[in-house]
């Protein structure tokens, strides 16, 4: 088959998937926005960068998208009339408006739309936290107008991917036959156990398997991902225990909600709340770090915070698992899909914090205690989550699947 995948941030989701396909015969190609540098092991084609949107409120994000929409229709039409590549199917992202008019262009095709997440004004997301809810009758409109294109986008595809169960069941009850539940997999034989495992930190402090450290990863330290609630039970666990480091990884940006209304990040804004009952010489933020040295750091920890919103779950939580670490975990619905309370893991009220700080405090008193929940949990990411035997061969179907729909 010829296959187009379509991301502006290609390959993505798709990183394992577009080069299995290639080696399987099929022509892969990606279609991307020309910003994007990220490498491709498959040829990519680029769309031009969307103009800023002067549109403002309710119709803000369906004016965003379908103006990224029609520049990527226009762009896949050049390439046909360039290359003569013509797809047997495209799978895009349904989350950016890119596969939106695809269609007009490949009637003949089977179209594909990847079903991370579709908003809603209760039970997910916003309204969740209510430090920073805001779900007046404006907001939910606007909410509610957040659907538009991700609606669009599953009712004009064939067929649909969602990494997780809890992740399906947020699109409409209508759309949910079309949705086939598949994780994107971890590579679990490269993400193991590694009782030598070492990390020297930029300050010079080196930390081994052993030592008592807590880790906390997110995209950026931010609320959706519970960093407010993390850093406020910080205190004691290091009055508790002290000689404890706590590492914590991800950019001072903002990657999903709102905005901090003042002038300092959400990164500065809780460590300031609570500097003064920390001894900032154990907490060490490290940004971005390349994968070696955060698979490094997952293998050292003793205790793996992971928080979220009832929101997309990210793949460092499993990958966590996989390496054997312990996840302490929100006792939210994404994260609940795959921890189960004192078998894999711990899961612990997203909003406790002094339950946040007992159990991270438990976890460096007696880490010999949870020697069988660690191994649970990577017993859970071979089995359910494992890249090449189970997920990726399960993609693959997905895919090759749409011949004969």
């Amino acid at each position: 088959m010829k296959i187009l995948f379509v991301h502006q941030n290609f390959p993505a989701q798709f990183l394992h998937l577009a080069p299995a396909l290639a080696a399987r015969g099929h022509e892969v190609r990606g279609l991307t926005a020309e910003r994007n540098q990220r490498k491709s092991a498959v040829p990519v084609y680029r769309y031009r960068n969307p103009p800023t949107v002067t549109v403002e409120g309710v119709a803000r994000t369906y004016a965003e998208m379908s103006g990224r929409g029609m520049i990527v229709a226009r762009a896949a039409e050049q390439l046909t009339a360039r290359t003569g590549f013509v797809p047997d199917v495209v799978f895009g992202h349904g989350g950016w408006g890119e596969t939106l008019f695809l269609r007009e262009v490949w009637p003949q095709a089977r179209h594909l739309t990847y079903a991370e997440f579709y908003y809603g004004t209760a039970g997910r997301d916003s309204g969740f936290d209510p430090e920073f809810a805001n779900v007046g009758l404006l907001q939910r409109i606007v909410i509610a107008g957040r659907k538009t294109h991700l609606l669009q986008a599953i009712t004009e595809a064939d067929a649909a991917l969602s990494p997780t169960a809890w992740q399906a069941s947020t699109f409409p009850p209508e759309a949910r036959g079309k949705i086939t539940v598949i994780h994107d997999g971890v590579d679990t034989a490269r993400l193991t156990p590694n009782p030598a495992a070492r990390v020297v930190l930029p300050d010079g402090t080196a930390l081994q398997a052993g030592d008592e450290v807590i880790t906390f990863v997110s995209r950026s330290l931010e609320p959706y991902r519970g960093y407010h609630i993390f850093m406020r039970a910080l205190p004691e666990v290091l009055k508790a225990r002290p000689k404890a480091h706590v590492v914590i990884v991800g950019s001072e940006g903002q990657s999903y909600g709102g905005a901090p209304r003042e002038d300092r990040s959400w990164k500065q804004i809780f460590l300031d709340e609570v500097a003064g009952g920390l001894d900032l010489g154990r907490v060490h933020f490290l940004g971005q770090v390349p994968y070696p040295q955060f698979m490094a750091l997952l293998q050292v920890s003793m205790a793996h915070a992971y928080l979220s919103y009832p929101f997309v779950l990210s793949w460092s939580m499993i990958e966590a698992m996989s390496m054997g670490a312990l996840v302490i975990g929100s006792r939210t619905p994404p994260v609940e899909e795959v921890i189960r309370d004192d078998e894999n893991g711990r899961l612990v009220d997203f909003f406790d914090v002094a339950g946040w700080s007992r159990a991270l405090i438990a976890a460096l008193a007696d880490p010999a205690a949870n020697t069988a929940l660690r191994r649970a949990a990577r017993e859970t990411a071979v089995t359910r989550y494992d890249l090449s035997s189970i997920c990726l061969p399960r993609l693959i179907g997905f895919v090759e699947g749409q011949t004969t729909a």
